[in-house]
């Protein structure tokens, strides 16, 4: 287990902005972007830190844009410190397996959600609406049921601290053009498909899932994290049973966790247990050997 990594403060390398889990750097046509060991729940940041967990969003999310960059161009351009800008090397130890020198762009104020199955805040809507969204879907659905097709289900993108909130995509295209919101729809549908097929042989059911894209000289680009256990659902697909919640691979083990104790889901949020960290750091290193085939080095 490589040191833990809570938060970073990056002397030379320019303005530094700290998102819920990464830091990121401006270093001029570039960005920097270090995903540490932070982990928030219900868009709060936790005060203990998951071990490993940069490194293993970090993993994922480079096997993905590897596997996806024939549907869509992305922002990596490397992974490697020796090719990062010369000011990053006196960090060399902290930055390696957990940072991405990307292209600088303009992200898009929307997040892209595509949901094949039926959970989470999308339950809930159609619990009440029978629709998540604007789209309407079968009546007497149960929880975690297949959805007939994925659908394409927005959110607005919210500030740190605060609540994302599902959208139509009427209102989608209200704030970034229709014929941009038509484009990012298609690509997220297409891309949530080639991910469910890679997935789904190799055990793991791929709930629903969150695109972010953006903009760098007309050009549109996949950026952010992709397909890890903080922007997806990831379910075994051993234990599968449509009317009740799934264990998963991902962050709903430590959401489950929270709700049992009954917090009000502000800020300060209650210390983490020992075996909670664990069993947290251990599901995250599962959807990483299922995915990928890969070991974390040094675990």
């Amino acid at each position: 287990m490589t040191p833990v990594v809570f938060t970073t403060d990056f002397t030379g390398l320019g303005p530094r902005h700290q998102g819920k889990v990464r830091d990121i750097y401006d270093l001029g046509d570039t960005l920097l972007l270090v995903a540490t060991d932070r982990i928030s729940a219900f868009d709060v940041v936790m005060a203990d830190p998951i071990p490993d967990k940069g490194r293993i969003l970090t993993r994922l999310s480079a096997f993905w844009f590897g596997h996806l960059a024939d549907l869509t161009p992305h922002h990596l351009i490397s992974l490697d410190v020796g090719e990062f800008p010369r000011a990053c090397r006196p960090y060399r130890l902290t930055l390696e397996g957990r940072a991405m020198l990307v292209k600088k762009c303009r992200p898009l104020p929307v997040e892209c959600i595509v949901r094949g199955y039926l959970s989470g805040s999308g339950w809930a809507e159609y619990k009440k609406t029978g629709a998540i969204c604007g789209i309407e879907l079968p009546r007497g659905l149960v929880e975690s049921d297949r959805l007939p097709e994925p659908i394409f289900t927005p959110s607005t993108k919210a500030e740190l601290g605060t609540h994302d909130e599902n959208i139509t995509f009427d209102q989608a295209a209200a704030i970034i053009g229709e014929d941009l919101a038509r484009r990012v729809r298609e690509l997220s549908l297409a891309l949530y498909r080639r991910a469910s097929q890679w997935a789904e042989p190799r055990g793991i059911i791929l709930a629903d899932t969150k695109f972010e894209f953006g903009l760098a000289d007309g050009e549109l680009l996949l950026i952010d994290e992709v397909l890890t256990p903080d922007s997806s659902r990831f379910w075994p697909k051993d234990d599968y049973q449509p009317g009740r919640p799934q264990k998963s691979y991902d962050k709903q083990y430590l959401r489950d966790y929270l709700e049992s104790l009954g917090w009000n889901k502000k800020p300060p949020p209650p210390p983490l247990p020992p075996e909670v960290i664990a069993n947290t750091r251990a599901k995250y290193l599962e959807a990483l050997k299922a995915l990928t085939g890969e070991e974390l080095e040094g675990n």
